[in-house]
């Protein structure tokens, strides 16, 4: 732990595994699944650059923006379709960079944002439902239980569930805060 991040802002390393299933929407149709089927609507990659050291700016990340924008292209929705989040958080300041680098607030405006309870149950955003990497887990590739926790949210079975979850997005980091990836989530009823 290091200064300015404290003890409670650091994520703490765990063990855990999960594992997604992917096929095609004419394959999950013709099976004799016992839960329904989440849908792929949208996904970005993108890589800023080499190191952390190299990035143009370390209170945004070019990555996220790029990834998202992407995926939301790609998905064609906008920012007020979504219905749940799920935002990378090893650290207490990516929830912040995520919310205003994927695009649901303006920059300098995410503290008040979740100050407000915007993202927690009830709010207008919730996010990060399962507790983040900061309360539920991080195994080192925490970006596996978010899309999981946006499964459970798309299928009515999150342990907090949100009322009527119909588009979640997934945003992960890789590399420290270097590259990310974004996945548009949805139900039966977005396709």
């Amino acid at each position: 732990i290091s200064y300015p991040m404290h003890l409670l802002e650091c994520c703490l390393v765990t063990d855990g595994g999960g594992a997604l299933i992917l096929t095609s929407a004419e394959r999950a149709a013709a099976m004799d699944l016992r839960r329904p089927p989440v849908y792929v609507l949208g996904t970005g990659e993108s890589a800023e650059s080499q190191t952390i050291s190299m990035m143009e700016d370390f209170t945004t990340s070019r990555a996220f923006r790029v990834s998202s924008a992407s995926a939301f292209a790609e998905a064609g929705i906008a920012h007020a379709d979504v219905d749940h989040l799920m935002v990378y958080d090893a650290f207490a300041h990516l929830p912040i960079y995520g919310l205003e680098d994927l695009g649901f607030v303006g920059r300098g405006e995410a503290g008040e944002f979740i100050a407000e309870g915007n993202t927690a149950p009830g709010g207008s955003l919730p996010m990060n439902t399962n507790g983040g990497g900061l309360s539920y887990t991080h195994t080192g590739m925490y970006g596996m239980f978010a899309i999981q926790e946006s499964v459970r949210q798309l299928r009515g079975e999150a342990a907090a569930q949100v009322p009527d979850v119909n588009v979640s997005v997934a945003q992960g980091v890789g590399g420290m805060f270097m590259s990310a990836g974004t996945l548009v989530l949805g139900t039966a009823e977005t396709v």
